[in-house]
Parts: structure tokens; C-alpha cells; sequence
């Protein structure tokens, strides 16, 4: 991290990002959407873009803007563009959820929403794609981390582009037949390239750089990584490419989205030897909240595949996908974000307040910006609450399901807490606290310097 820029609005993409997570555990708590409407329904639409947007994508950008220069030992290609992508990015959310709305009969159908969701989203992604690529492609050479993240951004890229064509065809503006046939019958496709491509391959890529980091682990470069590589990348373009072609022509998805399936879930398999791997080798004799707790995220990902393994055997994962999904997006992508975004707060406080100072006075650890055991709690509740929902999404007991996304709630804010404390230095000893030339870090921005 030495001689990289800090990124000034990475915390503020973290503080919106929460927010959209807690507003999406209210909504499950209180019965809107998924499991008591059906997963396509418009009340279940706004939950499902409410997390991955609100909640996942801003989390990711946030993080790229400032690891992505660590990766490739580039500066960011442009420190003021993260600001009006953020903007668009929430008012694209806004008008996202008000079209769905509008489907619903609960807001007047006057304003296109859909068509100004598709523009102010795709000018979102596109500054985000345009600053993130310029970067990587300033570098002369690509390390494997970041090769999972160039794979994750033409991800983000394909699923916008369907995200705009579905938005256009429900808001009444685009009426082309293959427009029409894609927005019928690919929303799979939309899923994967998000969840899949975007979420899970770019969370892959950065989790390979900070685990390593973190853990005092060495990169990896093992052949295990190149073949997860590799074949990650052909699971989503015969998932992405396949599956278009198979709906524009009317070929059979279903086979193509299986074939992608075994490959993708052989790639996640080496993936997870390579952490156990990192586990194995690492430096650190004890290691912090945040790697214990991205275990606890791994542990979640084996379930979804043992999970999704065993509901194909049986003949049930139509039946359970919600389940699927969820656990997915709560346990292991949810799971790792904020388990990482809980050291990475801290690391990046501390670079900020006490980098300039280093040498010239007394400062405290990374660790001391921090209380373990009182942060613990939560991520374990947290944890508990989302295997929890999964079992009773599985048996089919929403109310059961309602207290757990309460519980959730209750923990994120206890995590979230804790963040706050971190930025605040509420918890370093004051004798430490603010030697000479120190800055007190901005709740929601950060002091740019270099580091």
C-alpha cells in the first residue's frame, strides 16, 4: 500500500452501500418480496436491486477504486470521477426501483423510470469501467488477482447491457423482436453475469490480494489459480455467450447454463484449495477477525455447492433457487464483504491518520483502531441469522424467515457501529490518538495522500 493514492470517496461508496443493505434487511423483515411474492415479482425485483446494487456493486466499486492501483502498482486513472459515478449510480438505483414500482401499480406510470434507469445505470458503469480499465491498462503487466478483476468488469459490462435491453422492453420503449425474446427468457443470464461474473469473480480476485495481505500469506501464482482462472472465465462466457445464442435462437439454455455450471463449479472448487492453501502458509500465527470471519464466507460458498449439487440430484433446485440465491448473496458475498470491509476501514483510517506521521511520533497499530471481541458478536449473529434464513427459506417458513432478516439487521448495525468507532479513533488510546500532524479522518471521505 506504500506509494499508493488513497481513494477519496471509497468510504462514502461503503457508508451508501451499508445503508442499502440495511434498507433491503428491513424490507425482508417485514415481509416485502421474495418468499412472500413470487422471485419475479416487481416487489421482489426491488429487493434483488436494492442488494445488488445498492449494497454489492457500490461495495465493489468502493473497493476497486482503491485496491485496483494497489493491484497493478498504478495510480487510479482519475481521483475525481468516482464522485458523479457514485451519483449516478444511486439516482439509476432510485428510478430502477421506481419502475419496478410502477409495474406494481404503486406509482404513477407517468415518467419513463425504466428508460432513465438504463442511462443514469449505464453512465454509472461506464464511468466506473472507463476509470478501473484505464488503470489496468496503464500497467505493464497483469498479476493473477487482477486478471480475476478485468474478467469481473466485462462481467459488470454484459450485465448492464442486459440489464438496459430488460429496462427499455418494460418501460414500453423498446419493442425490437431479440430485445423482446431476451427479456422473456434471460434473466439467467442477467444473474449469472452478475452474481457470477461480476460479484463472485471480482470478490475471487480481490480476496486472492487482501487474504494474502492480510494474513502475511504469499501470492499465489500456483497452477490451481491459472486453471481457476481459466476456467471461471469459460464458465461465464459459455453461461453469457451460449446463453444469448441459445435464447435468440432457440436452442436449449438449460443445457448450456448445466455445462457452464460443472465448469464453474470446478473452478470454485480449486479456488477454495488456494485459500485453504493461503490458510496454510500464512506468517501470521493468529489471525484477525477479518480472516476468521471470511472463513466463516468461504464456509458458506462450499454449502452453495454442495447445496446446488445435491438439489440437482434430486430434481429440486427450481424449486429452492430463492434459497440458493440467497445464501449466496447473504453468506458469501455479503459474508466476505463485510468481514473484509470491517480490516479494511481500519487499514485504511490508519493509513490515513498516521501514514504522514510515521517516523516523526509515537503511533498505534492498525489493530489497536479496533476491539475484536466486541466486534465478534456480531458477524457471528450475522452469520448465524443468514444459515438460519436459508433453512427456513428451504422449509417454507416465511415467518421464520422475517425474524431471521430481523437478526441480520441487528447484527449490521452492530457491525456498522463498529466501522464508525474505527473512523471516529473512538477506540485508540488518547495518549495515541492524534500525535502532531495528524489528520482526524473525514467519516465519509478521505484525506488524499500519498501513503
Amino acid at each position: 500500500m506504500f506509494g499508493a493514492s488513497l481513494s477519496r470517496w471509497s468510504m462514502s461508496y461503503f457508508a451508501a452501500a451499508l445503508l442499502s443493505l440495511a434498507a433491503a434487511e428491513i424490507l425482508m423483515a417485514l415481509g416485502y418480496g421474495y418468499p412472500q411474492a413470487a422471485l419475479q415479482a416487481p416487489e421482489t425485483l426491488v429487493l434483488v436491486h436494492v442488494v445488488a446494487i445498492g449494497w454489492l456493486s457500490l461495495l465493489m466499486c468502493g473497493a476497486l477504486f482503491q485496491f485496483v492501483p494497489v493491484l497493478v502498482a498504478q495510480p487510479l486513472h482519475s481521483n475525481t470521477l468516482p464522485a458523479p459515478t457514485l451519483v449516478l449510480l444511486v439516482a439509476g438505483l432510485a428510478s430502477l426501483i421506481l419502475g419496478f414500482l410502477q409495474l406494481a401499480g404503486q406509482v404513477d406510470p407517468a415518467l419513463p423510470f425504466f428508460a432513465f434507469a438504463g442511462a443514469l445505470l449505464g453512465a454509472g458503469f461506464a464511468l466506473a469501467l472507463w476509470n478501473l480499465g484505464r488503470t489496468l491498462w496503464a500497467a505493464q503487466t497483469l498479476p493473477m488477482p487482477a486478471q480475476f478483476v478485468v474478467v469481473g468488469l466485462a462481467s459488470v459490462g454484459a450485465t448492464v447491457a442486459l440489464g438496459i435491453i430488460f429496462a427499455l422492453v418494460l418501460g414500453g420503449v423498446a419493442t425490437y423482436g431479440p430485445f423482446v425474446e431476451l427479456t422473456a427468457t434471460g434473466l439467467p443470464l442477467h444473474v449469472v453475469a452478475g452474481l457470477g461474473g461480476w460479484l463472485t469473480f471480482t470478490a475471487i480476485g480481490v480476496s486472492y490480494r487482501l487474504l494474502a495481505m492480510f494474513m502475511l500469506a504469499p501470492e499465489l501464482e500456483r497452477r490451481s489459480t491459472k486453471a481457476a482462472l481459466y476456467l471461471g472465465t469459460a464458465a461465464l462466457a459459455l453461461a453469457f455467450v451460449g446463453g444469448v445464442l441459445a435464447v435468440l435462437l432457440r436452442g436449449n439454455l438449460a443445457f448450456v447454463l448445466l455445462a457452464a455450471a460443472g465448469l464453474g463449479l470446478v473452478a470454485l472448487a480449486l479456488y477454495g484449495a488456494d485459500v485453504v492453501h493461503l490458510y496454510r502458509a500464512r506468517k501470521r500465527p493468529r489471525i484477525e477477525l477479518n480472516s476468521r470471519m471470511a472463513a466463516f464466507a468461504l464456509a458458506s460458498l462450499a454449502a452453495c455447492v454442495v447445496l446446488i449439487v445435491v438439489l440437482l440430484a434430486l430434481g429440486r433446485l427450481t424449486d429452492h433457487v430463492g434459497a440458493v440465491v440467497f445464501l449466496v448473496v447473504f453468506g458469501w458475498l455479503s459474508g466476505l464483504g463485510l468481514a473484509q470491509l470491517y480490516k479494511i476501514v481500519a487499514f485504511l483510517t490508519w493509513l490515513e491518520c498516521y501514514g504522514p506521521v510515521i517516523g516523526k511520533a509515537q503511533t498505534p497499530r492498525v489493530q489497536d483502531l479496533v476491539v475484536e471481541p466486541r466486534a465478534i458478536k456480531w458477524f457471528g449473529l450475522y452469520f448465524i441469522a443468514v444459515w438460519a434464513g436459508t433453512l427456513a427459506l428451504i422449509a417454507g417458513y416465511p415467518p421464520a424467515f422475517q425474524a431471521c432478516a430481523a437478526a441480520m439487521l441487528i447484527a449490521t448495525g452492530g457491525i456498522a457501529a463498529q466501522l464508525a468507532r474505527t473512523r471516529r479513533l473512538s477506540d485508540v488510546a488518547a495518549a495515541l490518538r492524534l500525535p502532531q500532524g495528524a489528520k482526524r479522518p473525514g467519516l465519509l471521505f478521505s484525506h488524499s495522500h500519498q501513503t
